[in-house]
């Protein structure tokens, strides 16, 4: 077996004494467009797995029609332990399972490989909607950015909104895609060009296409994708890729890293993708979505004591496109108990308050990065016997602004801030 596999394939030992599962993936054509590997596993299956939808694609062929046949429920994740289950009690049950179209693209594919090792199955794909899409189009899958949004929040899109992008979204249904065009209109994109993918690749397909403020059809049916040549307007509320967005970006109280110290504070905790941020003293959460910003594997949780700072906060990463960081309503030290072990760590409240950085150092995973911001002289003097001790990066930044003085105009000093970065 390849050495690269996950740890939990090796808990299915017994998987060579049952036969293969056979994962078919099936388009709006039916049995008509499988090839012969697909045709084949399912005519020799005992038991065929799918979607009520795929399901019936079986009804069409009388050596198919009368097997035996499992819907997928809801959740998914406890039907598949049902049909794991059921496989386990009869070793020689032979499955074949229908999904849509490429099993590895946010299908059943991925979901198995959580508990069976590879060689456990036999893959079958079909071309993904994504495929579909651009031979219609004649755009470049290499080019486009691809969401699958069937069971995601549509405010995923708003990070990848810039002008002249490509995006191609699988959506729920005809709601979801007026959710999509209300958001390009609240960005100023509402000028984008939507194209309607409707039952690709099946005798039913239709494509229709218009801009994102005009009225959509009431009429969309399913499976459907939406396709999306982002045009945006003048001022279009894009975000920038670059760390330090604009302090207006975020609602807030005051409490709130500025947009400078951020964008700073940002490079020193270095985001790689697919690592997990610790935001101690949210308040307005700019820290924490930012992080998620970086990378869409990335992931923060925030720890806010005030419950309007923290709801604040929820909603500020729902407008920004991050709707996954996950605020937490608590107080450190006693907040991080139990938490997953953090890649990074930013305080930017709460650090002079007993046992929270000796609870943030003790968390970090080696090679962490924890960065502490300080705006009083007593939390600067943590800073300074910490950097005594353990080393690091202590830092002074201070920021000046102009601003009016009578008829003329000065500069004004923002509160400067002593920042810490330690590497474990």
């Amino acid at each position: 077996m390849p050495d690269h596999l996950p740890d939990n394939h090796a808990a299915d030992q017994a998987s060579s004494s049952h036969p293969r599962i056979s994962v078919i993936g099936i388009g709006e054509d039916g049995l008509a467009g499988l090839g012969a590997g697909g045709r084949a596993a399912l005519e020799n299956a005992d038991l065929i797995a799918g979607g009520a939808r795929h399901l019936t694609f079986l009804d069409a062929d009388p050596a198919l029609a009368g097997k035996e046949r499992f819907a997928w429920g809801t959740p998914f994740a406890e039907s598949l332990e049902e049909l794991l289950a059921r496989r386990a009690a009869e070793p020689a049950l032979r499955i074949a399972i229908l999904a849509s179209g490429d099993p590895f693209w946010h299908g059943a594919g991925g979901s198995l490989m959580q508990h069976l090792p590879i060689d456990a199955l036999t893959i079958h794909p079909a071309p993904a909607t994504f495929s579909l899409a651009c031979a219609r189009l004649g755009w470049r899958l290499e080019e486009c950015v691809t969401l699958g949004l069937h069971a995601r929040q549509i405010r995923l899109m708003r990070p990848q909104l810039h002008h002249g992008a490509r995006l191609i979204v699988l959506v729920r249904d005809g709601a979801a895609i007026t959710e999509a065009a209300a958001l390009l209109r609240e960005t100023g994109c509402g000028t984008s060009r939507l194209t309607l993918l409707e039952r690709l690749g099946g005798p039913h397909e239709r494509i229709r296409s218009l801009h994102a403020d005009e009225t959509l059809p009431d009429d969309i049916a399913t499976p459907v994708a939406l396709a999306i040549t982002v045009e945006a307007g003048p001022d279009a509320a894009l975000i920038p890729r670059a760390p330090g967005l604009p302090d207006d970006c975020f609602a807030n109280d005051g409490q709130l890293t500025k947009r400078e110290i951020r964008a700073l504070t940002l490079s020193a905790l270095a985001p790689r993708p697919g690592e997990l941020l610790w935001d101690i003293g949210a308040g307005a959460g700019s820290v924490a979505i930012e992080w998620c910003l970086a990378h869409p594997h990335n992931r923060a949780i925030g720890i806010e004591a005030r419950p309007d700072r923290l709801d604040r906060a929820v909603q500020n990463a729902l407008a920004l496109g991050v709707p996954h960081v996950d605020f937490r309503a608590g107080r450190a030290p006693d907040a991080l108990a139990g938490l997953a072990p953090p890649d990074a760590i930013f305080i930017g409240g709460g650090a002079s308050r007993e046992g929270v950085i000796d609870a943030a150092l003790a968390a970090l995973k080696p090679g962490g990065r924890l960065v502490i911001n300080a705006v009083t002289l007593e939390t600067e003097a943590l800073l300074i016997d910490l950097h005594a001790r353990l080393g690091g990066d202590l830092t002074r930044i201070a920021i000046s602004r102009v601003t009016p003085v009578g008829e003329m105009r000065g500069w004004r000093a923002a509160m400067p801030v002593t920042q810490w970065c330690y590497r474990r």
